[in-house]
């Protein structure tokens, strides 16, 4: 089966969506199909073989240009496909805000709108690439954020068209109120032309037919995948018998994924557990940065910068899975509700457990994993109480069992046939309409 995945690049981020559209990808092609994985925006950035394609398509600086600039989405092609440029992109977006919602709430209602917006060409220019170039039999738009694509797609093509959901509800919920009612009408609108809607968790399929208005019936959910063949990290010297534990957050340091509310966990249990240190890292979007590191170092200066650690960002997958095979326990005390968790499978593929709040798709993983641990997250209390009990029972988790459980339920080689199964289930009207 000939597959086009449409992933949206997220600038110099690494980005969990568009790390699993290229994880998804590579599991497809592994299954046998030939996929084509198509960046939006920018260019994307994973730690792992990156199997997208060269061109990107709606690239951000022109996106950007067409909706300020009178008359710029009508300039001839050639004058303008300069920027998108996928080195370019990188060099322009490296600094910039462009996941940051609170910023983006008129741009985000210009793509909604398809081809009724300033974007019309550009749209019809990826449309023309994907039917008339590529000639896929099926499609998959990595978010509903994107899919003001669909309207003009479906109209001069009959092929099954589908929409993976990874998030798409915190950046709708994070917009401006001038701007997010009307993308949650436009994202509802849009919505109704997929032929399916999947998802990774049944929380968060139910979440968005409920906060958005989506037909919970057309939903399925299709397992995260993972690539299993991770580097040899050589783990700093951890055993059963020693004293000394190390808790680490890794994920994307900000307030939504609860940086902060690890940092004062470490400052209320360094001085009543003197057995355990803190460690964190993942990747710091600059607009947070003096946020973070002011309060990281308000922390240190009372615990000590030895027992609470500033890891930075791991570069590349060998450095990831070094920082991980490092802990003891994973605690990423999120607030927002998690869709996905996939920090949570390549922990355990790392032969650790995790510490997480009860709600989102946490419940989900953990019950796939077996081993791990869930806290009521209306309570630091509860936090502290749970932290305390993990570290009381670390010594009955079994390392091995967990990185099983990962690859069992999560490898590539396990996902990429039920996947293919979902897509070859999808009516095959294949084609340009006539």
């Amino acid at each position: 089966m000939k597959v086009a995945i449409i992933t949206a690049g997220s600038a110099s981020m690494f980005c969990g969506s568009c790390m699993q559209d290229n994880t998804l990808a590579r599991a497809l092609m592994q299954a046998g199909n030939d996929v084509a994985l198509i960046p939006m925006y920018t260019p994307i950035r994973v730690d792992e073989t990156d199997v997208s394609g060269p061109q990107v398509f709606l690239g951000a600086v022109n996106v950007y240009l067409d909706s300020v600039l009178p008359g710029w989405s009508r300039l001839p092609r050639f004058l303008k496909s300069w920027l998108d440029h996928p080195q370019l992109l990188k060099r322009l977006t490296r600094r910039s805000s462009a996941t940051d919602a609170a910023q983006l709430g008129w741009l985000t209602v210009d793509m909604l709108q398809g081809p009724r917006g300033p974007q019309r060409r550009d749209i019809e220019q990826l449309v023309s690439y994907l039917t008339a170039d590529l000639q896929p039999d099926v499609v998959i738009f990595s978010n509903a954020l994107v899919s003001g694509i669909v309207p003009t797609l479906k109209h001069v093509w009959n092929g099954p068209i589908v929409c993976l959901l990874q998030g798409d509800d915190i950046f709708l919920d994070a917009l401006p109120e001038r701007w997010r009612r009307t993308a949650v009408d436009l994202v509802r609108d849009n919505c109704r032309h997929f032929d399916r809607l999947w998802a990774h968790s049944h929380w968060y399929a139910d979440e968005l037919a409920s906060n958005i208005g989506l037909d919970r019936d057309r939903f399925d959910i299709i397992p995260l995948s993972l690539d299993t063949g991770i580097p040899s990290p050589v783990p700093e010297r951890r055993s059963d018998g020693e004293r000394r534990r190390v808790v680490g957050y890794f994920a994307r340091v900000c307030p939504e994924k609860g940086a902060d509310r690890f940092l004062n966990l470490a400052a209320r249990t360094v001085p009543r557990h003197h057995e355990v240190d803190f460690r964190i890292a993942g990747y710091l979007p600059e607009r947070h940065r003096r946020w973070f590191l002011d309060h990281l170092q308000n922390v240190q200066n009372d615990v000590g910068f030895d027992r609470l650690c500033w890891m930075g960002s791991p570069e590349t997958r060998q450095e990831k899975f070094a920082f991980l095979a490092s802990l003891d326990l994973l605690c990423v005390p999120e607030r927002y509700r998690e869709p996905k968790g996939l920090f949570v499978l390549e922990a355990a593929l790392a032969g650790v457990p995790s510490l997480l709040p009860r709600h989102g798709a946490f419940p989900e993983r953990i019950a796939e994993l077996g081993q791990g641990w869930l806290y009521d997250p209306t309570s630091e209390e509860a936090l502290d109480r749970a932290l305390s009990d993990a570290i009381r029972q670390l010594g009955q988790v079994s390392g091995d069992a967990l990185r099983n459980a990962a690859v069992t339920a999560f490898g590539m080689d396990r996902t990429g046939p039920i996947i293919s199964e979902r897509l070859q289930a999808l009516p095959q009207n294949v084609g340009r309409r006539p």
